[in-house]
């Protein structure tokens, strides 16, 4: 799951939110110095991811993009499940989408002290392009993936990844309605037991 899938798997919780859109600039015992739910949302983004890769519809989905990109190929189904779910009208209408999106960059801006060093260069780029709401555009998609190939040491061109993105349009998002459900579930479960 990408940036949108985080922060709305994080249910309202500003600490957790905070947590869960740092984690993978947060690198193995620096988790430590944060405070409990900010920490909390950490290993919720790490449980979020593990249980992404296990799923048998990301599997599925990471087929499309494997002989292209190879590891890459999760990376990118990450931006493609965020694309349907800015687009899943059962979570987000347009309106309630573009609040969403505002109020997950306010949040962030009051823990800016505590957010590391390469999320906080980030962060401008994110809201003055509004990457959270914009994934719901192909385009959207499309810049997103060459972020990811601009960001990555051994791939340079994400032309492929996009046309497979559109060649497979219906079938990535038939992985997507079987994954979400599940994922929500799963995180709901895990705030029951360890975030209330």
């Amino acid at each position: 799951m990408n940036y949108l899938a985080h922060a709305y798997l994080s249910f309202n919780h500003p600490e957790i939110l905070v947590g869960n859109m740092i984690s993978d600039f947060v690198k193995g015992k620096q988790k430590e110095i944060y405070p409990g739910d900010i920490r909390k949302g950490i290993m919720l983004h790490r449980e979020i991811d593990g249980f992404t890769d296990a799923h048998p519809a990301t599997a599925k989905a990471k087929a499309f993009f494997r002989a292209a990109y190879r590891l890459y190929a999760g990376a990118f189904v990450d931006i493609v499940y965020d694309h349907f779910l800015a687009n899943d009208t059962t979570i987000f209408s347009e309106e309630s989408l573009a609040a969403f999106s505002k109020q997950t960059y306010s949040t962030l801006d009051k823990y800016i002290r505590v957010l590391p060093t390469k999320f906080f260069a980030m962060l401008p780029y994110m809201k003055q392009h509004d990457w959270l709401f914009n994934y719901r555009y192909r385009w959207g998609i499309k810049n997103s993936f060459g972020g990811l190939v601009r960001r990555a040491q051994y791939m340079h061109d994400s032309s492929e990844a996009f046309s497979i993105f559109e060649e497979n349009y219906t079938a990535l998002q038939l992985c997507y309605a079987e994954f979400m459900p599940e994922i929500i579930l799963f995180v709901k479960n895990r705030f029951n037991l360890s975030f209330q």
